[in-house]
């Protein structure tokens, strides 16, 4: 079946040969279920090589799980958690965190997706007050909703500030591989040493069939996790085949490898961008995500050959992403479709 080519996501790529070949070699024999298997124990190793040993990993299905999981361990189901209003956990987890966690979201304004410390104070309020939900953590999202990407030094802030007011700092890290190969720092170096709690890694969006982690940066945190993973429905019983997935993208700067080639497709794209008329690029080009405003009459033939979302549809902003399988020839033509698009509705 010979599929069209996407710009929608980049979990519309299919799987790493090396992850594929990963899962491949887990399956011999027999092993014992929910992570008590050498598979399991080796990848979380891997883990600690990246993010430290004082860390407790558990591994989930998909972003959603771990992300619920993540909060629903650090809150009560009196606090808040303040986040972007574009973050994923207020637009696209279907109340998930709400629900099964039973926290409040606080959605907080941004232009770029990122959070400061001015933008969060407002909302710090009632501490102590029955009649109001706890403020109890900060989320942020890397990269953010619109493709950009915290420096060390922001999250530093925003976490010295949070625990300085007593809330804990969750990282909804689906694309965290893309923002440390667009920084070219180590994964630690925006996670652990900077004072993140917990993180959500993602495997998913970086070549991965399916699976994602929870990770907590003091074991302390993670004392009731197990019982929040059975209770979402993450408790996987055949782990060894996430986290042979996970050990393969882990090992030999797989991870590395494959967000730095989709970081740079991207801007491959926003340079064939540059100079067409009427189309704008509406956020930084810092990792794999580019949103641009375009003629509205040409998002339907485009849509006709390849797949992408309309993200604004009032001011016709559109979101184009890449991935690790993106190629030089799929940025190319899908440059030469916008052109073509252009010049037809125009006609030129």
């Amino acid at each position: 079946m010979n599929l069209p080519r996407s710009f929608a996501s980049d979990n519309s790529a299919g799987v790493h040969p090396k992850i594929l070949q990963a899962i491949v070699s887990a399956n011999q024999g027999h092993a014992i279920a929910y992570g008590e298997d050498p598979f399991t124990e080796s990848a979380v190793r891997k883990f600690q090589e990246h993010f430290g040993d004082n860390i407790e990993v558990a591994f989930v299905f998909n972003g959603t799980g771990a992300n619920v999981v993540g909060l629903s361990t650090i809150t009560r189901s009196f606090h808040s958690i303040l986040c972007s209003e574009v973050a994923h956990i207020n637009v696209d987890e279907c109340n998930a965190p709400e629900r099964l966690a039973g926290c409040k979201l606080v959605p907080i304004p941004t232009e770029d997706g990122k959070l400061t410390i001015e933008q969060i104070q407002p909302y710090l309020r009632g501490f102590g007050v029955e009649h109001h939900a706890q403020p109890g953590v900060i989320s942020i999202t890397q990269t953010t909703e619109f493709g950009t990407v915290y420096r060390p030094q922001e999250i530093q802030v925003l976490a010295d500030f949070a625990h300085r007011h007593g809330l804990l700092i969750h990282m909804d890290g689906a694309r965290l591989s893309n923002a440390a190969a667009s920084l070219d720092v180590p994964l630690r170096q925006i996670t652990t040493d900077v004072g993140v709690d917990v993180l959500s890694f993602g495997g998913t969006k970086n070549g991965m069939m399916f699976g994602e982690a929870v990770i907590f940066f003091d074991r302390q945190l993670a004392e009731t996790l197990r019982y929040f993973r059975k209770q979402c429905t993450q408790l996987a019983s055949k782990m060894r085949f996430i986290a042979a997935q996970f050990e393969a993208l882990l090992s030999n700067d797989l991870w590395l490898t494959n967000a730095q080639h989709a970081n740079l497709m991207a801007q491959r794209l926003a340079e064939g961008l540059t100079g067409i008329p009427e189309i704008a690029i509406m956020q930084p080009v810092e990792a794999n995500a580019i949103f641009a405003a375009v003629p509205k009459e040409i998002i339907p033939s485009l849509q006709e050959h390849y797949y992408f979302y309309v993200w604004d549809e009032p001011r016709a902003e559109v979101r184009w992403m890449t991935a690790f399988d993106t190629t030089e020839e799929d940025v190319r033509a899908f440059i030469e479709a916008i052109k073509k698009a252009r010049h037809a509705a125009h006609g030129y």
